[in-house]
């Protein structure tokens, strides 16, 4: 009688829901302001060609495969196997990814800049104190005077706005049932937790984790830019500096 495969537990409640969505994922409508954000990051962080960027929880690969295009040195990486195999096919040089848990990231220094976008390695946690286990891999990950930046879910936005989600107060997180669909159109209910924050927890946190903030902008996909914190809009983003 034959032995059945060793059924393996995911690391992270997201990876069946990657697996499930595969290419998928750059269907979505808040995956089609990649240019423009790359441009802001471009300006905004003082990238150059030559210039080395970690992309935590870097998904498919849109943002790293743009800034490689750009001449910038990109390493990515996200949680879902699938998901890295799907920003390694087709990479423009430059960029190159690998399967890793944000929370056990063991860089030593090197990295000009840390993005992490779109709810990514840092967004997309429920346990606590893991999203400042995330920063610090971030902190520790950068060079002396390297920049960071961080897009975060808005708790002002989740409360007013975000009706088919269920808040929770305590521990700051947005619970969803959703649907999801494949690249062949199968359907599937999953269950989406998000981290939510306010400016003044992201510049708490930020500091615990020895980074200076040095902006918190209210942004939406596809439309980054240096603006004051509002509740109206469904995310902030953070750029902070490593000064030690």
């Amino acid at each position: 009688m034959e032995t059945p495969p060793e059924v393996l537990e995911p690391d992270h409640w997201f990876e069946p829901i990657a697996e499930h969505l595969g290419s998928a994922y750059l269907r979505y409508s808040f995956t089609k302001g990649t240019v423009q954000e790359c441009d802001f990051l471009v300006s905004h962080l003082g990238l150059i060609a030559g210039s080395r960027v970690l992309d935590v929880g870097c998904g498919p690969g849109r943002h790293a495969h743009e800034l490689a295009r750009r001449g910038i040195t990109v390493h990515g990486i996200d949680i879902s196997q699938r998901f890295v195999d799907l920003a390694t096919t087709d990479a423009p040089p430059g960029a190159t990814f690998e399967r890793m848990d944000a929370r056990e990231m063991t860089f030593d220094g090197g990295f000009d800049a840390v993005i992490s976008l779109c709810q990514g390695g840092f967004g997309l946690l429920t346990g606590q104190d893991e999203d400042e286990a995330v920063v610090r891999g971030i902190t520790k990950a950068l060079k002396t005077g390297g920049v960071a930046a961080m897009s975060a879910f808005s708790s002002y936005f989740s409360v007013r706005y975000h009706d088919e989600a269920t808040f929770d107060a305590g521990t700051g997180t947005s619970h969803e049932l959703t649907e999801v669909r494949s690249v062949t159109g199968a359907s599937k209910q999953v269950d989406l937790w998000t981290n939510c924050y306010t400016p003044r927890e992201l510049r708490l946190l930020l500091r615990l984790c020895g980074l200076h903030v040095e902006s918190i902008s209210s942004v939406e996909p596809g439309d980054y830019a240096l603006r004051p914190p509002t509740t109206e809009t469904p995310e902030f983003l953070v750029i902070a500096r490593n000064t030690e």
